[in-house]
């Protein structure tokens, strides 16, 4: 198939800012059902790359090269984080309608074809999901949405940058069969992503990006590296199954009978959360897994005091926590943190990084400013971010720096529990293992506990001591970690181990940086070597989560 239709092509692309080349020499072909990915890691240029094709691209950028989509039809683009383009004060249905009235037709076709595009993103109970604003929906939900607004526009080319981030084992199992169905209807796709194991199953071919710059080109089977084994981290003494497992050992965090929704209408509400019973021990990690939408998020939401639509009781050290922020005390604001998915979102583009992270400190644990200043440069630097860095504004920062500083802001609280959202979801291979280890290092230097909200069952396996699994808003089932994922239960759990397959039981898909640093693929296959000190400035996107610490 390498003589199909082409219908996008990009030749000899450059992108400069400030005078330095963030892409330079990149040439794509992208042709009528075949997918073409791009892959790299973080500030390597994918997203510039993508981002061309719809001709965005970073504020002050001079660019040459040609970009050109065949015919001048519509790109669709789904993105790494969807809330950011979904705009947060109008309903699903709404949003999507606006898409469908451009087509010809009355308002009940306009219908038809929104709640047929919902189906076809593989989004269940459609019904339900056009009367919830964005903010209501799980990332994965948000996600399925942009990629029915794709759908929608009836483009010819679609872009989808990382379009697994986030999501579990089932649910990206489901994203591959819908991207494989859009290359089947002759759609010309450009994936983004470090999920190595989900280009392995889809990509026609691959462009390795290194700084900016082309260096591979071929098919998966030659330019990827081969997946490397993953090990479960032991079972922490006294853990074991059920909601009562720590009945004899300290409890931190107690869950009781949780029963939480969202409003679909006048006296109507949607069931999210049923009935669910679980507790952290001090210095615990307790991962949360589950396909998107099984509640994950709102469980932490609810933690946090960012949901307060739910029955039944929440304990921190014995003491219940009042359900929404404004009602919780300083102390209490402090003692839960949450860590957002999109750590970008959470950041204000106008102000240096360091001042944000120090503003915990001032707010929650009321220390002065040029004390807390030195506290949240002193707890960067131990996560990593030195000060040159932390002066920055976010725009200048990767994504995994961002990560490591929102990290830093919930930690310059002193919290009891942390809750991490999703918060290695869209990091390459080097900088997921990084922010693990320094999660690690954290709770075992000051008792911290976690409650890890995740899809990657590798991270579950790296860090957890224990792992709920959610399905439909119920807790299915819960053990020791290594337990859970070598000898599962429940049919639901069974399943979702089955559906990780490499990435748990046989290896995960490989990364492009080993975590010491060590380049996996070896010398550049084709093009120039890379230069150091180049970034992609990333494109700014409206925020969809609340901005700053919890309370802060």
């Amino acid at each position: 198939m390498s003589d199909a239709e082409p219908v996008a092509v990009v030749r000899g692309l450059r992108v400069e800012v400030g005078g330095r080349a963030i892409v330079d020499g990149v040439d794509l072909t992208l042709r009528a059902g075949r997918i073409t990915a791009l892959v790299g890691p973080s500030g390597s240029g994918k997203t510039t790359t993508a981002l061309a094709l719809l001709g965005e691209y970073p504020p002050g950028a001079r660019v040459t090269g040609e970009v050109r989509v065949v015919g001048g039809g519509a790109v669709g683009y789904v993105p790494q984080h969807p809330g950011a383009v979904l705009n947060p004060v109008r309903r699903v249905g709404v949003l999507l309608r606006d898409i469908a009235r451009a087509r010809a037709g009355d308002r009940r076709s306009h219908r038809e074809a929104v709640h047929e595009a919902l189906r076809a993103a593989r989004i269940e109970h459609p019904e339900q999901v056009v009367r919830r604003f964005p903010h209501q929906l799980s990332g994965g939900q948000q996600q399925r949405v942009v990629v029915a607004q794709a759908l929608l526009l009836g483009a010819r080319v679609v872009v989808a940058d990382e379009p697994t981030t986030g999501q579990d084992a089932l649910t990206r199992q489901g994203v591959v069969e819908r991207l494989a169905a859009l290359a089947g209807e002759g759609i010309a796709v450009l994936l983004l992503s470090h999920d190595l194991d989900v280009v392995r199953r889809l990509a026609d071919e691959v462009v390795l990006l290194a700084n900016g710059r082309p260096v591979g080109f071929g098919p998966p089977a030659r330019v990827l590296p081969a997946p490397e084994p993953v090990e479960v981290r032991p079972a922490r003494a006294g853990a074991d199954d059920g909601p009562d497992a720590d009945a004899a050992t300290e409890v931190r965090l107690e869950v009781r009978d949780l029963t939480a929704g969202y409003p679909t209408g006048v006296r109507r509400e949607a069931t999210v959360l049923d009935r669910l019973s679980l507790t952290v021990a001090p210095g615990e990690c307790l991962a949360l897994v589950g396909r998107s939408g099984s509640g994950k998020t709102t469980l932490g939401r609810c933690l946090a005091g960012l949901h307060s639509g739910y029955r039944g009781r929440i304990r921190f050290d014995g003491m219940p926590l009042p359900r929404s922020l404004r009602g919780r005390t300083t102390g209490q604001l402090a003692a839960v943190q949450y860590v957002f998915q999109d750590a970008r979102a959470s950041f204000d583009e106008g102000r240096p990084v360091v001042d944000q992270v120090a503003r915990t400190a001032v707010r929650l644990r009321g220390v002065y400013p040029d004390a807390a200043r030195t506290q949240a440069l002193d707890t960067l630097a131990d996560l990593g971010l030195a000060a040159p860095v932390a002066e920055r504004r976010p725009g200048a920062l990767s994504g995994g720096e961002l990560q490591r500083a929102a990290l830093a802001r919930a930690l310059l609280a002193r919290p009891g529990v942390l809750v991490c959202d999703e918060i290695t979801s869209g990091l390459d291979g080097a900088a997921r293992a990084e922010l693990l280890d320094l999660l690690a290092r954290s709770r075992e230097r000051i008792g911290l506990s976690l409650v890890l909200i995740t899809h990657d069952l590798t991270a579950a396996a790296r860090l957890a001591d224990r792992i709920a699994v959610l399905d439909a808003g119920r807790l299915v089932e819960q053990g020791p970690a290594g337990r859970i994922l070598t000898d599962p239960r429940h049919m639901f759990t069974r399943s979702l181990v089955r559906a990780a397959g490499e990435a748990v039981s046989r290896g995960r898909g490989g990364d492009l940086d080993d975590p010491d640093g060590t380049d996996l693929l070896g010398p550049p296959r084709i093009g120039r070597e890379p230069s150091d000190g180049d970034r992609v400035e990333p494109v700014p996107g409206r925020a969809s989560e609340p901005r700053g610490p919890i309370g802060g």
